[in-house]
């Protein structure tokens, strides 16, 4: 922890000092890192007891529930009262232009409410008379870039390849007029999403929740999962790195990401510099299908579980029902905290490395209150400590019932006995149920390009990942791209049926 504290104190003296960090040289990053490095390692006290909020230790700070957030169901009635003072609403009225010919991109030109979005992410002092391109464009121009050319570069997308005027479909969705060539230099999107805050940010992504509950993708989804991936840095070489009780302290150019282990891939290096994104996910038990609804974004060095709870409160800030949450073996709630802080249940995986309490068997999972006891107890409720069992045996068919307690309490642990135990009905099937909750990742890294992403800054990752969650989103409500598949797998079965 003392390491991760140094390296919090240094990232951020570096960013008040150097406010323009971005556009210092690489060989003045490298000498105002090693400098306040050393300054600091000279004046820390490793006899201090910290009391560092975990979120301000792993970096999330900025991603906690900020004021003025809504909620669903505030943002339910926003969007219900937009046009409350309007005589007419001409929005609800439109009509779909025919230059728009993909169903896709019609469906979803038809659900984005231009005023409501633009009220939600204008900055401050916003006039809509004085700009000659309004936020709700650029937006437009996030989601087509990510619908439909994950693969390509932003400064290739602002060109006449892609806007000119014979691209009438583009030119139409982004609301860019026909008759001219006026096109967005690739630097505004640039600024658009460094400007955009976090709760702007979070509220956009609401608004769009909001149609996606009611799309009935979802149905009486109760399960969530979390799981978390890699997004990797292209400059990976540090600037100056020292080691401290056998732990390497790096500081890069982009400050707050960090070197970490990846999960063993073939194809790939231990080791990963750049993020992780930890993303929470609905999954729908009838269908299987599993949908992003938020994410977090901290340095790939990080354990999991220390976002667990930050991305829990974040969920339910927004008004998502967590309930149950199905996961790995990452984010273990070993000592039942999570569930004591939040309400809300982690089941994973038992681990291999958890210890087997005394009078203990496992397949099945039985309980005994001591050695010589050969009845199995029955389990009783939760309590702070554990979970209490009661003896299951009748009168007098105990032989040490003058002597015997008749109760046993068994602490949390990551094995079989996690806050809702393995041997639960409803907890065998979340974890059945736990690879569903990588799709989304895929989805969201292959089909939407954001592993290609070229962003230097965790914040520019965070507005980068919220764009590709609500694409995701809109892509799934759309549901083209499923007919699509289904259309095609049947094309393919029929070809090999009748050879």
């Amino acid at each position: 922890m003392n390491n991760k504290n140094i390296r919090r104190i240094v990232v951020r003296q570096l960013k008040i000092n150097h406010p323009y960090w971005k556009k210092l040289t690489r060989k003045t990053k490298k000498e105002l890192a090693r400098q306040v490095l050393a300054e600091v390692i000279s004046n820390y006290d490793y006899d201090q007891v910290l009391d560092v909020p975990i979120e301000e230790l792993t970096g999330i700070a900025d991603q906690s529930p900020p004021t003025g957030i809504r909620n669903l169901t505030q943002m339910a009635e926003y969007i219900d009262n937009f046009y409350q003072d309007n005589l007419f609403d001409f929005d609800a009225a439109k009509k779909p232009y025919a230059e728009i010919y993909d169903e896709e991109l019609r469906f979803i030109d038809q659900l984005l409410d231009n005023s409501i979005i633009n009220s939600l992410i204008a900055p401050e002092g916003y006039s809509a008379v004085h700009r000659f391109i309004q936020p709700y464009q650029l937006f437009r121009m996030e989601l087509l870039k990510i619908i439909k050319y994950p693969e390509i570069s932003y400064r290739k997308f602002c060109t006449d390849d892609y806007f000119g005027r014979d691209c009438k479909q583009n030119r139409r969705f982004v609301r860019l007029s026909l008759s001219n060539k006026d096109q967005v230099h690739h630097t505004e999107l640039c600024h658009f999403r460094a400007g955009l805050s976090f709760k702007q940010a979070m509220n956009l992504l609401l608004y769009f929740l909001h149609h996606f509950y009611k799309s009935g993708c979802l149905k009486q989804t109760v399960i969530h999962g979390i799981d978390s991936s890699e997004l990797p840095v292209e400059i990976t070489f540090p600037l100056c790195t020292v080691t401290i009780n056998g732990k390497k302290i790096r500081i890069y150019s982009d400050l707050d990401c960090d070197c970490g282990t990846r999960r063993n891939k073939r194809d790939k290096s231990h080791y990963v510099v750049g993020y992780r994104l930890h993303t929470l996910t609905a999954i729908n038990p009838s269908t299987g299908h599993s949908f992003p609804l938020v994410s977090i974004v901290g340095a790939a060095n990080h354990h999991d579980r220390l976002f667990l709870k930050p991305l829990i409160k974040l969920a339910r800030a927004l008004g998502i029902d967590v309930k149950l949450i199905t996961a790995d073996q990452a984010y273990h709630d070993s000592d039942g905290s999570v569930f004591q802080e939040t309400g809300v249940y982690v089941t994973a995986p038992p681990s291999e490395k958890a210890t087997i309490p005394e009078n203990v068997l496992t397949s099945p999972v039985r309980v005994f209150c001591h050695s010589f006891c050969e009845t199995p107890m029955k389990r009783l409720e939760s309590s702070e400590k554990g979970h209490e069992f009661g003896c299951a045996a009748e009168s007098e068919e105990c032989s040490f019932e003058s002597g015997c307690p008749k109760s046993r309490v068994i602490d949390f642990d990551s094995g079989c006995f996690q806050p809702m135990p393995i041997f639960h009905e409803i907890s065998k099937q979340a974890i059945e149920i736990r690879k569903n909750c990588e799709r989304p990742f895929n989805l969201m890294k292959k089909r939407e390009g954001l592993e290609q992403t070229r962003v230097r800054s965790q914040h520019g990752v965070v507005v980068r990942s919220t764009f590709t969650t609500i694409a995701t989103l809109l892509i799934e409500m759309a549901g083209m791209r499923r007919k699509l598949l289904k259309k095609n797998t049947g094309q393919r079965e029929l070809f090999a049926a009748t050879g």
